[in-house]
């Protein structure tokens, strides 16, 4: 009999499926979620940040969820990379099938695209491409954000419209969808 493989935080290794997308609102533990998922899934990982450090509370942000990473596996275990916009070409050039990658988060891309005025479509076309092309698996995370009120602005509906349809783009070709609210997961779909 051989032994169990463990991952970074110790617990015995879990296999990742190709894509996995973990939705939920502000606040959630949706990427504690998503971390954990790969923590318990390799011996490294890589951190897509797409977040860019606008103001004082997303620079908070940003440095507590780098102190998170860096109690993992001594920090260690996981290698950031940055993509506020190209994400694709980070997907294409960083995954590989031992270094599960974790993209956090597609909302801020989606709102980087359309602060940069990126036509959408394109990008997301160009994003599941690559999804479904990837030699190595992905977790991405994002935000539900169709349950509250309608926004005042066009611009809030715009981007709104957008993350629904993004949401539902890659829920569509993943293999595994998690809903987490209150720290709590719900899946929603899992591999066949």
């Amino acid at each position: 009999m051989s032994a169990a493989k463990t991952g970074s935080a110790g617990l015995v290794m879990q296999s990742l499926p190709a894509v996995t997308l973990v939705l939920g609102g502000a606040r959630s533990g949706k990427s504690r979620y998503a971390e954990g998922l790969i923590e318990t899934a390799a011996m490294h990982g890589t951190y897509c940040a797409t977040a860019e450090p606008g103001d004082a509370e997303i620079a908070a942000r940003i440095a507590a969820h780098r102190a998170r990473r860096q109690e993992v596996g001594g920090g260690d275990f996981w290698h950031t990379v940055e993509a506020p916009l190209d994400l694709t070409t980070v997907v294409v050039r960083e995954i590989a099938p031992d270094r599960p990658m974790l993209v956090d988060c597609l909302t801020l891309w989606l709102s980087n695209l359309l602060l940069a005025d990126r036509c959408v479509e394109n990008e997301t076309r160009s994003l599941c491409t690559a999804l479904f092309d990837a030699n190595g698996p992905l977790v991405l995370v994002a935000n539900e954000v169709g349950l509250g009120l309608v926004p005042e602005t066009p611009l809030g509906r715009r981007f709104r419209d957008a993350a629904g349809r993004l949401n539902q783009e890659i829920a569509a070709l993943a293999d595994r969808v998690v809903f987490v609210i209150a720290g709590l997961p719900l899946v929603l779909k899992e591999p066949r």
